[in-house]
C-alpha cells in the first residue's frame, strides 16, 4: 500500500473501531463509571496502570479497585484515615499489590495536595512535541512521598527507554476529544497532538505487517518511530490509529 492507501485503510479501522461498543470489551469502561473529573481521571490511571495480561481480569481487578475505594476514588484518596487502608490488604493483579496500591493512594494524594493533580502534572512544555519529559517527571513527582523501591517498577520511564504504554494509554483517554464516546477529552490544558500510541504486542506486531514499524523491539525508539509514521497520516490527532492497529490485532488476527 502506498501512503495514501494506508491512510484510506487504517480510517475505515478507526471508524470501525472508535464508537461506544468498543467500550463494552475494554479496560475504558472503568472510568466511564463516574462524572467526576477527580474521579474519572483517578479511576482511569489506577485501571490503565494493571492494564496488562488477560484483559477479563484487568477489568475484574480494576472493578475491584473501585469497590475498595466505595467507588468514590478522589473521595478515598483525599480523605481517607491510615485505618481505611487496611481495606486494600490482599488486593493483588499480578505482580501489582495491595504495597503497591497503598503507595498509589498516597503518591496520588501528595499529586492533588501539592501538584494541583494529574492534569498538570502531566502537562506538556510549549518547546515539547510529545509526553517523554513529562512522563519522566510523573515518576519523579510520585516518588517523592515516602515509598517502598518495589513499587517503582508499576511507573515507566522513557528516559530509561521504556514505551510507557499503559501512560500514554490513560493519555490517550483523558486528552483525545473526538465526541465518539470513547476517550473523555477532559484535559483541556493538553493537546492530542502530542500524544503517543499505546504501543503493545498487538499494536506493534500490526504495525511492523504495514510497514509503520521497522524496530523488533516495543520500546521508546519503536514508539518515536511509530509517532513519526502515524504524524504523517494525520499531524492533529495520531494516536486515533490506536484504535486501528489494536482492533486489527485483537478482534481481526491481522
Amino acid at each position: 500500500m502506498n501512503q495514501r492507501e494506508l491512510k484510506e485503510f487504517l480510517d475505515e479501522k478507526v471508524i470501525l473501531y472508535n464508537n461506544p461498543k468498543f467500550i463494552e470489551s475494554d479496560p475504558i469502561q472503568i472510568p466511564h463509571q463516574f462524572s467526576k473529573k477527580e474521579d474519572i481521571e483517578i479511576a482511569a490511571f489506577l485501571t490503565a496502570t494493571i492494564s496488562w495480561g488477560n484483559r477479563t481480569m484487568i477489568i475484574k481487578n480494576s472493578y475491584k479497585m473501585m469497590e475498595l475505594f466505595d467507588n468514590a476514588p478522589y473521595d478515598f484518596i483525599m480523605n481517607h484515615q491510615k485505618n481505611d487502608l487496611k481495606v486494600l490488604d490482599g488486593f493483588v493483579h499480578r505482580t501489582f499489590n495491595a504495597i503497591d496500591l497503598n503507595q498509589f493512594v498516597k503518591s496520588l494524594q501528595h499529586i492533588y495536595q501539592k501538584h494541583q493533580g494529574l492534569e498538570n502534572v502531566l502537562k506538556v512544555n510549549n518547546n515539547e512535541t510529545n509526553y517523554k519529559n513529562v512522563i519522566h517527571h510523573l515518576k519523579q513527582v510520585f516518588f517523592e512521598v515516602e515509598h517502598q523501591q518495589r513499587t517503582q517498577k508499576h511507573i515507566s520511564d522513557p528516559l530509561k527507554n521504556s514505551a510507557a504504554k499503559r501512560i500514554n494509554m490513560f493519555l490517550r483517554w483523558m486528552v483525545r476529544n473526538d465526541k465518539k464516546g470513547v476517550d473523555f477529552g477532559i484535559w483541556k490544558t493538553h493537546n492530542t497532538a502530542n500524544l503517543s500510541c499505546p504501543l503493545d504486542v498487538h499494536s506493534g506486531n500490526v504495525a511492523r505487517k504495514l510497514k509503520l514499524l521497522l524496530r523488533k523491539q516495543n520500546d521508546w525508539k519503536a514508539l518515536f518511530e511509530l509517532d513519526t509514521n502515524l504524524r504523517k497520516l494525520d499531524k492533529n490527532d495520531p494516536v486515533k490509529y490506536d484504535f486501528a492497529l489494536f482492533g486489527l490485532g485483537v478482534f481481526e488476527g491481522f
